[in-house]
């Protein structure tokens, strides 16, 4: 049985002020029957993770780079991210994707990276509204998964969201139905490149616009393991609110 994860990116948002906010969602969670994910900037990284230690929540990085070390000013590798605390990493987010120019080799690398180093994988895939209109999403997805998952996965290391770029902080949520359609393919192309046993083993997370009003909904749908929440996991109160969503399911 996969366990449910609620996982929330905090993307550039946050200073030290919303430490307590962490402090809040761990005393309301003192022990969550999913798995509770905050990954915060980078400057709050090591600082969430004292914060949170002893504590049921875990703590993950929003990117790595695909080196080990050397002259790559900004950027942080996985193993320091794992130095700091960090248990999980986000990669192939839309915004990495259409802001860096990131494409399937460049996440499949630090994907690698990642592992190598202990660190679980959140791959993030999704289409653009005009993939969509086009029919063109599975297609899309398709490639993303081929692309971006490297062979070494299993469902220890690896989890993959799957976040209509169009939904991602729009409020526009696609149907359902659309939803489902996307998760059964992806848990279909996992079965079919990995085998049964990892490829039901890893988690599909759902992500864009997810708020407590409609978690519920989108958790019933098939083959969603929990979500990738954005703007809604940044307040405690709101973050429980799917959290509580997802538990009851």
């Amino acid at each position: 049985m996969r366990r449910k994860l609620a996982a929330g990116n905090w993307k550039m948002n946050g200073t030290a002020t919303a430490l307590a906010e962490l402090e809040t969602l761990a005393r309301a969670f003192p022990s969550p029957s999913v798995d509770v994910l905050i990954c915060p900037p980078a400057t709050l990284l090591h600082r969430a993770a004292k914060a949170l230690g002893g504590t049921d929540i875990a703590v993950g990085g929003q990117d790595c780079h695909a080196a080990t070390s050397g002259a790559h000013t900004g950027d942080i590798s996985a193993d320091m991210l794992a130095d700091a605390g960090a248990t999980s990493v986000i990669l192939g987010h839309s915004e990495r994707r259409e802001d860096y120019g990131e494409q399937n080799d460049d996440i499949r690398a630090k994907a690698r990276a990642a592992m190598d180093v202990g660190l679980k994988t959140v791959i993030c895939v999704g289409e653009s509204l005009e993939q969509r209109d086009a029919a063109n999403t599975l297609d899309i997805i398709g490639g993303q998964l081929s692309g971006s998952i490297p062979d070494q996965s299993t469902g220890e290391n690896l989890v993959v969201a799957y976040e209509p770029i169009w939904a991602i902080g729009t409020g526009k949520v696609p149907t359902l139905n659309e939803i489902g359609e996307v998760h059964d393919f992806i848990r279909a192309r996992l079965e079919r490149r990995f085998g049964e046993g990892v490829g039901r083993s890893v988690r599909l997370l759902y992500g864009g616009s997810v708020k407590p009003t409609n978690a519920s909904d989108i958790f019933a749908v098939s083959n969603v393991d929990g979500a990738l929440v954005g703007g809604a996991s940044l307040k405690a109160l709101d973050f429980s609110g799917i959290i509580d969503a997802l538990s009851k399911v």
